[in-house]
């Protein structure tokens, strides 16, 4: 007797998995329009290879920035020296 009522919640089991299963799979294109309507899905975290990525691009963005202060600071001091060497 008891194997049958193994046998029993074991076909149950299975028919839930398959019933769940089948919802699912059927309801599907309807959270995908519900989704759309609400529009309320969270953004992906980026992948670690983006966020690499993206502060390669920042220190790149900064070096240029700074090598440009470096040159204009550079040309208004030769500026002024050659001025101060025209006037004496």
């Amino acid at each position: 007797m008891n194997k049958h009522f193994q046998d029993t919640r074991y076909y149950l089991k299975r028919a839930g998995e398959t019933t769940k299963a089948g919802v699912v799979e059927e309801l599907k294109p309807v959270e995908a329009r519900v989704r759309g309507f609400t529009v309320r899905e969270s953004e992906p975290k980026p992948r670690r290879v983006d966020v690499v990525r993206a502060e390669i691009v920042g220190f790149g963005e900064r070096a240029e920035d700074r090598t440009r202060t470096a040159i204009r600071t550079g040309r208004e001091k030769l500026g002024t020296r050659r001025r101060e060497r025209t006037a004496a």
